[in-house]
Formats: structure tokens, C-alpha cells, sequence
């Protein structure tokens, strides 16, 4: 158990998942690294379709991303996504070693 803001919860507190590094790609692809230490690779295009993410399809502004409180963000904020749903549809990339 533990307590968060006065509420208790029952199992064990996780650290919640937060985007630490962001970088977009060619073919509406965001290159992210996570709190965790991860790295992934997310397309983006299924959710192209979707209103919230249909301005992204200019792709001045989807190069515009950054990230705010753990989250990557575009156009002041007006446009995010939540990184617990990056973090389970993306893909791992394995990072090569220099030697």
C-alpha cells in the first residue's frame, strides 16, 4: 500500500512512465527514449487520421515536437500524446555499441 496526496492504493507504487528524449524521423516516425532508459521507435501515421492528430500531417509541425512534463507535445501544446501509450505501441531499437 501506499499514499499519494492523501489517497491510499493498494500495491506497489510505479514510477510512471515519462518521455526523456524525443526526436523526429522521416515517415512520421518519433525516435524516443524513456525514463526507463529505453529507446523506441513509434510511427505515428495509424494515428494521422485521428482530429487531434491531423495537424501533425504537415510536417513542418510534426517536426516541431518537444517535450513538456514527460509528454511530447507540438504547437504550444496544443497537440500531445500521452507517453504510456508510446511507450506500449513503440518499437525497441537496439542501440549499437561504439568500439
Amino acid at each position: 500500500m501506499y499514499v499519494v496526496d492523501g489517497i491510499a492504493y493498494a500495491g506497489e507504487q510505479r514510477e510512471s512512465v515519462k518521455v526523456n528524449g524525443v526526436r523526429p524521423l522521416d515517415g512520421y516516425r518519433l525516435w524516443l527514449r524513456f525514463n526507463t532508459g529505453e529507446t523506441k521507435i513509434f510511427d505515428f501515421t495509424p494515428l494521422l487520421s485521428e482530429p487531434a492528430f491531423v495537424p501533425l500531417k504537415n510536417p513542418e509541425m510534426f517536426r516541431g515536437v518537444y517535450i513538456d512534463y514527460g509528454a511530447p507535445v507540438w504547437n504550444h501544446g496544443e497537440i500531445d500524446i500521452a507517453p504510456e501509450y508510446l511507450y506500449r505501441n513503440a518499437t525497441a531499437v537496439q542501440e549499437q555499441v561504439a568500439g
